[in-house]
């Protein structure tokens, strides 16, 4: 009989294995050779799984059950825990200071002291109802989907942003807070899409006599109401609360792309709609020549903090990536770079001050590999299934998948899908051979895994 093994010996194993498999090797060798013994389901012919093929997984040194809906991939579970927004000489936490400073210089309490709390270390693994249903994402909104979203189980998840925790923090009686930290979604892959980013979530509250304080006496003001819910205000508020909160919401957000682009830059607001907040917009600047959207914001909707216990109060509330951000302000061409471990990249950002201009100055820019793959689909065939299966095996190495031609067979209705897929290694040549053998692992996993059928 063999011991048990736990997820990271055999997610460890499961490696070896796809390594083997990708350099030409027969995996029975390695397993002759290994003086493990391996269960069952790991002794057969390996393949790259979208999800954990174990009964549970440990994560930040917890331990979760895997059922049916379970879809997060060993690439994905590698990712947490590095915190690259706390790391000293990286450009993510050098921009998560500035908009620290920002709040702190200019936002401070009746005692002096900063308005805003910090929480930058909050696990990223949270309920469903801490990620949904606390913020009103209906249950047929798209991004509860298994194809959007990374699931431990029916009943935990990685979070897919950091208002998550918006809910929990308001029920401790925060009135103003910032959340920094990793979030996960399925998404393409390409050079400014990444499944692992970075957010910053901000929200305020207000008394009636806080919001209103400009005015001296607020015994005048009507603060809520039970009216209709428009364009411009909720069914709770007052057109005159709404219009207060709104201006207060874009007055912090304005000053704040000033603080971060210039007291020039060119700025617009876009309407926009949240489940969370009503009314939202997008704040846009104008960025060499196009406009650019850098955060999503809005009044909180009133339900939420009803059920958070602040049904006295109103707020906003606002989200920005953080490598949206510092892609812009640095230069930065390929967000796989914010995951580099190469000194050539990180000293770049080694600096004391966080206002320090800097500009990326690339450190090797290595020839690409392109090959092109066409397969007839499944009926239920999701894109972002074929993504995940890229970047397992594939990892950073994979710059982009673009798709390129969909086809209808005029007789059989049959869908096809071509995709180029271009390979580059950012820190070393990468041979045609090494690209080759990861692109017939991943048609292979893509076979065995999606159903689809190689053209």
């Amino acid at each position: 009989m063999g011991r048990n093994f736990s997820c990271e010996e055999k997610m460890m194993w499961k490696r070896i294995q796809c390594f083997a498999k990708l350099n030409g090797y027969h995996i029975y060798l390695w397993e002759r050779q290994s003086s493990l013994s391996l269960p069952i389901s790991l002794s057969r012919k390996y393949s790259v799984k979208t999800s954990c093929d174990v009964d549970t997984l440990t994560v930040l040194g917890n331990s979760y059950n895997t059922d049916k809906i379970t879809n997060v991939t060993p690439k994905i579970l590698e990712k947490m825990g590095k915190n690259l927004h706390c790391k000293h000489n990286h450009p993510l936490n050098l921009i998560t200071r500035r908009i620290e400073n920002y709040f702190n210089n200019n936002y401070r309490n009746n005692w002096r002291a900063p308005m805003f709390s910090k929480f930058d270390r909050i696990s990223p693994v949270v309920t469903l109802t801490q990620n949904f249903d606390s913020l009103l994402v209906p249950s047929d909104h798209p991004s509860r989907a298994l194809s959007e979203s990374y699931y431990l189980n029916s009943e935990y998840m990685l979070r897919a942003h950091t208002s998550a925790h918006q809910s929990d923090l308001i029920k401790q009686g925060l009135d103003a807070f910032l959340v920094l930290g990793d979030v996960y979604r399925r998404d393409t892959v390409d050079a400014s899409h990444y499944p692992v980013f970075h957010q910053m979530e901000g929200v305020r509250l207000f008394s009636k006599q806080e919001l209103f304080s400009h005015l001296g006496d607020t015994s005048r003001v009507t603060f809520f109401e039970n009216g209709s819910r428009d364009a411009t205000k909720q069914e709770r508020h007052t057109i005159e609360t709404s219009l207060c909160l709104e201006e207060n919401l874009k007055n912090t957000l304005r000053n704040l792309a000033n603080n971060l682009f210039g007291d020039d830059v060119e700025m617009q607001w876009v309407d926009a709609y949240f489940p969370f907040t009503h009314p939202s917009w997008e704040l846009e600047i104008k960025y060499q020549g196009e406009w650019l959207e850098v955060l999503g914001c809005g009044i909180v909707e009133q339900e939420i903090l009803s059920s958070a216990g602040a049904d006295s109060r109103v707020g906003w509330a606002f989200g920005l990536g953080l490598e949206r951000l510092a892609m812009r302000l640095y230069s930065i061409p390929d967000i796989r770079l914010f995951w580099s471990e190469d000194s050539r990249f990180l000293d770049q950002f080694n600096v004391e001050d966080p206002n320090t201009k800097i500009t990326y100055k690339p450190f090797s820019k290595q020839s690409p590999v392109i090959n092109d793959v066409s397969f007839w689909v499944p009926d239920d065939f999701s894109e972002n299934d074929f993504y995940d299966i890229v970047r397992n095996i594939g990892g950073d190495i994979v710059e982009n998948v673009e798709l390129f031609d969909n086809f209808v067979h005029p007789k059989t209705k049959r869908k096809s899908k071509a995709y180029r897929i271009t390979y580059r290694h950012m820190e070393r040549s990468l041979t045609k051979r090494e690209a080759n053998e990861i692109h017939s692992g991943i048609v292979a996993a893509g076979v065995q895994q999606l159903g689809i059928q190689e053209r």
